[in-house]
């Protein structure tokens, strides 16, 4: 990398998808090219977990989280949440595994199954904080029950809400619960008119970068496969909506998603 060049995180990404199976190495290493240093991986279900365990190993740019996704809840059997104990307790101490996720409540979906959600919701946020790794939550239209549910437990490294989009009364109680805000693409699009208020109100320190790739792609790349590639684009275009430098939100960025996962700030930057 040169000398100088702003360094970014993708804190969200799906890279072990079958969306990237064809030109994987050619993705991260434009990226790497672009200045996103390193990138993590989300364990949705039991199914995926070692897949990005093993991409982890064989890459110093990728770091996991292993978690049960509220959407995928079908496809969690009773025995999952035995083996996503039991993978953190295999990981633990491993700076590879960096998180519990990605897990939440999805009200969004049809017919949502509540009860099971929630159950399997704070089964994980127990999780976490026996590890005391950081949670990263996926959040739609359930920013009450998930605040209500983060109360009762106490997450002592707190974590990201994965690709916001609420208030700015919801963004203030996830940061005073010790949560960082996760924005990507989502709010690069002219109709996402709520969060282009809310965005410049954030505290600096709260924010962290994320690209959800291969999803959320962003306004200037519209449904097109999205990937971290667009992650130094989409920094520029929240720091206009800030009032601010792109390098200066990337570097506070970089700076709040090193202190959440206890990375050395040299090491990324």
């Amino acid at each position: 990398m040169l000398m100088g060049m702003t360094a970014y995180i993708d804190t969200h990404t799906h890279l072990d998808f079958s969306d990237f199976d064809a030109d994987r190495d050619a993705v991260l290493d434009d990226a790497t090219r672009l200045g996103v240093k390193r990138m993590l991986l989300m364990g949705v279900t039991q199914d995926n977990w070692q897949r990005i365990w093993h991409m982890v190993e064989s890459d110093d740019r990728l770091f996991a989280a292993f978690g049960l996704h509220p959407v995928f809840l079908d496809q969690h059997g009773d025995t999952d949440l035995r083996q996503l104990r039991e993978r953190l307790e295999q990981h633990a101490g491993d700076p590879r595994c960096c998180a519990v996720g990605e897990f939440g409540l999805d009200y969004y979906i049809d017919n949502p199954d509540r009860d099971r959600q929630q159950a399997l919701f704070e089964a994980q946020l127990q999780m976490a904080a026996d590890a005391e790794l950081p949670a990263l939550l996926h959040v739609r239209r359930a920013h009450a029950p998930v605040i209500e549910a983060l109360k009762r437990y106490s997450l002592r490294r707190g974590g990201i809400v994965h690709a916001f989009s609420g208030s700015y009364e919801e963004a203030r109680e996830y940061i005073r619960l010790g949560f960082r805000i996760g924005l990507g693409g989502a709010a690069t699009w002219p109709q996402a008119k709520r969060m282009h208020r809310v965005i410049p109100q954030l505290p600096a320190e709260s924010l962290v970068l994320e690209t959800d790739s291969p999803d959320m792609a962003p306004a200037f790349a519209p449904y097109q496969r999205n990937s971290p590639q667009n992650l130094p684009r989409i920094c520029a275009e929240l720091a206009a909506l800030r009032g601010e430098t792109a390098e200066e939100l990337a570097r506070q960025c970089l700076h709040n998603t090193c202190e959440l996962f206890d990375w050395p700030l040299a090491a990324v930057s």
